[in-house]
């Protein structure tokens, strides 16, 4: 299986800048994974294709504003940090631009010595160790200084940081958005709900490999990123209980399946807790949790429609990738959903 085989031409003016002043207003194309078949909705008819007993399983992570500018001291050399892993309670995992200016023993200061940072150690793929130091809060210190880190392919500047959070995020530590739940709003939700559909969370950071290019010709050859995951124990029961009792598990973007799927057994039955993925999902993989998915219109040759491809086949993700072209879908993080069901 090669990575060229989930190649499609994307016109560059489909990829989705800003959002949509009303996150429901995004078109949802809907997919039948048997047969192909394609419909044209908008997102708020997702109401008609979740039945009472089946479970929307969300991914309840907060986005960090993770980027940080920031000069070396004593030169006052720029530098740029995007914040990837906390390690310790004071020490994160961090890319660094330009990486010449950040040497072990160097120090980054930003906001006018709001926030110091030390390099400690050089990692895989150039990486750093930065250890900091703060008064206060680190979390209130990086919402004051901190940007949001928004994904190479949008150029806009973003006017409101919670539109690249999802209405239900909760746990920070992401350094992207779980995309595919920016189209729901707490009404839309309520209304799932009483119609009897349950909602169950899980939490998995998002880290910047979900944007990382498959650099390999074979596909089995891609090393997968790792990213943190936690699923608590009512939300176990209430995806457990939906099984149980035959209703369906919609998973809401890539990274509640790749959750999902990692934790699950054979049976498709969750254990409440929280560990490390690096689970990668393309043609071939038997899905033991999910039975639909909801995500957004992916990059070319990413592991994300591979995932997609995965579960619905890649002849008839690429002909509804045709079809979304064709019919000018908006791509990408702030762009339109697909439905598989």
């Amino acid at each position: 299986m090669k990575t060229s085989d989930f190649y499609f031409d994307l016109p560059e003016q489909l990829i989705a800048q800003v959002p949509l002043d009303n996150r429901t207003a995004s078109r949802l194309m809907v997919i039948d994974k048997n047969t192909g078949s394609i419909g044209h909705k908008h997102f708020y008819d997702i109401t008609a294709y979740l039945k009472s007993g089946d479970c929307l399983v969300l991914n309840n992570t907060r986005v960090i504003p993770a980027r940080l500018f920031g000069v070396k001291y004593p030169s006052g050399g720029k530098v740029e940090f995007l914040l990837l892993t906390r390690k310790e309670e004071k020490a994160w995992e961090v890319l660094v631009k330009p990486g010449k200016r950040a040497k072990v023993g160097d120090t980054i200061v930003f906001g006018e010595g709001l926030l110091k940072a030390t390099i400690k150690d050089i990692v895989e793929d150039g990486k750093r160790i930065a250890a900091f130091e703060y008064e206060g809060i680190f979390e209130e210190v990086l919402d004051q200084l901190g940007e949001m880190p928004l994904p190479p392919y949008i150029h806009e500047k973003l006017e409101d940081k919670e539109r690249y959070q999802t209405v239900y995020a909760r746990h920070e530590g992401s350094a992207a958005a779980p995309t595919a739940g920016l189209h729901f709003t707490k009404e839309l939700l309520s209304q799932l709900q009483e119609k009897g559909v349950k909602i169950a969370y899980v939490t998995l950071h998002v880290g910047l490999g979900t944007f990382r290019p498959v650099k390999v010709d074979s596909v089995l050859e891609h090393d997968m990123h790792s990213e943190f995951y936690s699923i608590e124990k009512a939300d176990a029961e209430i995806i457990n209980e939906t099984r149980q009792k035959g209703g369906k598990i919609i998973a809401v973007g890539t990274t509640s399946t790749r959750t999902l799927e990692s934790n699950g057994d054979e049976d498709g039955m969750i254990t409440a807790g929280s560990g490390w993925t690096n689970i990668f999902i393309y043609p071939g993989y038997n899905f033991k949790c999910i039975d639909g998915l909801i995500t957004n219109f992916h990059l070319p040759e990413s592991t994300l429609i591979m995932l997609v491809s995965a579960l619905a086949g890649k002849d008839n993700v690429l002909h509804a990738y045709k079809e979304a072209v064709k019919e000018s879908y908006r791509f990408f993080s702030f762009g339109d959903a697909m439905f598989i069901h």
